[in-house]
């Protein structure tokens, strides 16, 4: 046996040399020429299907892509259905996934991602503040060999300051929470290759947070960093509200955390509760004083009312996405699916 090996045994391999392999393995299974798939989720969006197509199509066209965009019609109540049909009838790479109403963008990536038939998926947003130009940085990254490669906002701009600072503020709730890790400042536009994506279509649950299932999956993956620029057309279909639901659905879909926690104060208020009734007794048999302590008792009562119902609305939470999982309804339905003018049959 010879004295030495022509390999490093296991334990002189570092981080870096054990990612560098695990890269250089998944470049031997890239295809040389993918096909890409683009899914773009719309609602009421008929004002920037025309700028999308036009800053999209030539930068895929001239780094010779082969791609479709799959368009994802969520219940649409403008022309925005009408619109992608004639666009689809012109231009064969463009598809239509028509859902029969309004479910989500959540439901509605859902619904993109299984009816993409790319190598890679790329979901993005139609209002071009997920810019095109990198889709071509994502497919580099992707021959090195990482399975998602997604994009950073290293600027807001555009944004508000209370929607930057409550933003900021999300991400730091989420990650101590939650077992799974987000990057901070990373939206829904990255690049997911195929088997990542067949991972993806194995989760059953219906409510579903799209960031924290991409990164709940795993895999190698890498970001790059990006000024999100203005919406080209369009309005937000995000206010306050909606964001802050989003934000909930987030924490409660990945972290039990809350219950626990309320546990600890339930703990902490009993312990300080009979530590003060030891003091009111102690206080009385030894010197005899007994105030009434009315204004202290409405307090204690209003204080424990709050925080019963603070809690039941949080176990409320969870028991109400129990009960919808437990119903097994469909993520979403699908009306047709249109391609060259025609309709195929929805997908099972």
């Amino acid at each position: 046996m010879p004295d030495s090996l022509p390999f490093a045994s296991d334990s002189s391999l570092d981080k870096d040399a054990a990612l560098a392999h695990q890269l250089a393995v998944q470049r031997k299974r890239r295809p040389a020429d993918p096909l890409v798939s683009l899914v773009v989720p719309v609602f009421n969006e008929e004002d920037s299907i025309a700028v999308f197509l036009a800053a999209t199509l030539p930068l895929l066209e001239r780094d010779g892509v082969r791609f479709e965009i799959v368009f994802v019609n969520d219940g649409s109540r403008d022309n925005t259905f009408a619109r992608l049909f004639h666009r689809s009838r012109a231009d064969r790479r463009i598809r239509i996934v028509n859902l029969s109403r309004n479910f989500g963008k959540e439901a509605a990536l859902t619904a993109g991602i299984d009816h993409a038939r790319g190598d890679v998926l790329i979901p993005m947003d139609i209002d071009l503040q997920d810019p095109p130009e990198l889709i071509a940085t994502f497919i580099a990254h992707w021959r090195e060999g990482y399975d998602i490669v997604y994009g950073i906002r290293t600027a807001r701009h555009t944004d508000t300051r209370a929607k930057r600072v409550s933003a900021g503020w999300f991400y730091r709730v989420f990650n101590s929470m939650s077992p799974v890790r987000i990057p901070p400042n990373v939206g829904d536009f990255r690049l997911v290759d195929r088997r990542a994506v067949d991972v993806l279509r194995q989760l059953p649950e219906r409510n579903r947070f799209m960031k924290g299932l991409f990164a709940w999956v795993g895999f190698n993956a890498v970001g790059v960093p990006y000024e999100r620029p203005e919406r080209a057309a369009g309005t937000s279909k995000f206010n306050f509200w909606r964001l802050w639901n989003f934000a909930i659905d987030g924490v409660v879909s990945f972290s039990t955390a809350p219950l626990r926690a309320w546990f600890y104060v339930g703990l902490a208020i009993a312990i300080v509760a009979v530590l003060y009734a030891l003091f009111i007794v102690t206080r009385v048999l030894i010197f005899g004083v007994d105030t009434p302590g009315y204004a202290s008792l409405l307090i204690a009562v209003l204080l424990m009312g709050a925080i019963q119902l603070l809690s039941l609305g949080i176990i409320g939470e969870y028991l109400g996405r129990l009960f919808v999982e437990v119903k097994g309804r469909p993520i979403y339905i699908v009306e047709g699916v249109y391609e060259d003018g025609t309709a195929e049959p929805p997908k099972p």
